[in-house]
């Protein structure tokens, strides 16, 4: 009987933790949707804000280039890695971690990198073999465009002053819930459109040229991180509605498994008890 007290309580665990999971799954369902919407909407804007900006800077004369945009020797890299604050969201964080390694010991090798964490994991994993020199974990609890602009600013502030020759970020970019591509991209210097790249169009510029790409960049750049958080925040909770999915249906396995188990090892101690009443009966009549 106590090998069937002990299935009972693995029962009884598993059922336990497939109410979480599925719970946790519906709170990710109903959160994905409005982080879906939210950077779906921004998507239009921040692209063709980017294309505009890069065809503005592609047609002006190299004296006259933005400080947003000087190719200097790289010997500092900051990483800005985007990750989730929470786990149970499969290889979301991990993936973003594998990539931030690989700009360290492959891409950057022999340059100085350092790291700036948006997200716990980020700041957790990285901190044990990186130089961690900033963590932003409280983005997520009040994500805002103005919030984000903050860090944008540092960012721009931190490459202007030369600390950084350049900047990087690292984020999941949303395709759909069950699909996240991890992101590498330029922040600093901005890198203008080249050639027959460029668009053909004929603006009338009011006030200068110049004066309008100087006024642009810090938007753009800032436009492009809240969009990398935005995109990394409604990966994560595809991540984890995916993860707790495949979590339920595994629990709900292993427990129709450990049921069929229970209901053998019930019959055939059912069975045991009966022959061992026979035999003391047949006992007793001889």
């Amino acid at each position: 009987m106590a090998n069937l007290k002990e299935i009972r309580n693995r029962i009884a665990s598993v059922s336990s933790t497939m109410q979480i999971t599925s719970a946790m799954k519906m709170v990710s369902a109903a959160k994905l949707k409005k982080a879906q919407d939210a950077i779906t909407a921004m998507r239009p804007y921040a692209d063709k804000l980017t294309e505009l900006l890069q065809n503005l800077s592609a047609s002006l004369d190299l004296d006259s280039g933005s400080k947003f945009s000087d190719n200097r020797e790289i010997k500092k890299v900051l990483v800005v890695a985007i990750t989730s604050n929470r786990g149970l969201c499969g290889a979301f964080n991990t993936n973003i971690i594998k990539q931030c390694s690989v700009l360290a010991n492959e891409t950057y090798s022999g340059k100085q990198v350092e790291f700036m964490a948006i997200g716990k994991k980020a700041n957790d994993i990285l901190g044990k073999k990186f130089k961690v020199v900033a963590n932003h974990s409280t983005i997520y609890d009040d994500l805002n465009f103005d919030n984000v602009a903050l860090i944008a600013s540092d960012l721009m502030d931190r490459f202007i002053t030369g600390s950084y020759d350049r900047i990087d970020i690292v984020y999941n970019k949303f395709k759909n819930a069950a699909t996240q591509i991890v992101m590498s991209e330029q922040f600093l210097p901005i890198v203008p459109i080249k050639g027959s790249e460029a668009s053909s169009a004929d603006y009338i510029f009011e006030p200068t040229k110049v004066e309008i790409v100087e006024q642009l960049i810090p938007k753009s750049l800032k436009t492009q991180l809240y969009k990398g958080i935005r995109d990394s925040f409604a990966s994560e909770h595809g991540a984890r509605m995916t993860a707790m999915h495949k979590a339920t249906d595994n629990a709900t396995e292993l427990r129709d498994q450990l049921k069929l188990t229970y209901n053998k090892a019930r019959q055939a101690a059912i069975t045991n008890e009966i022959l061992e009443i026979v035999g003391g009966a047949e006992a007793l009549n001889n």
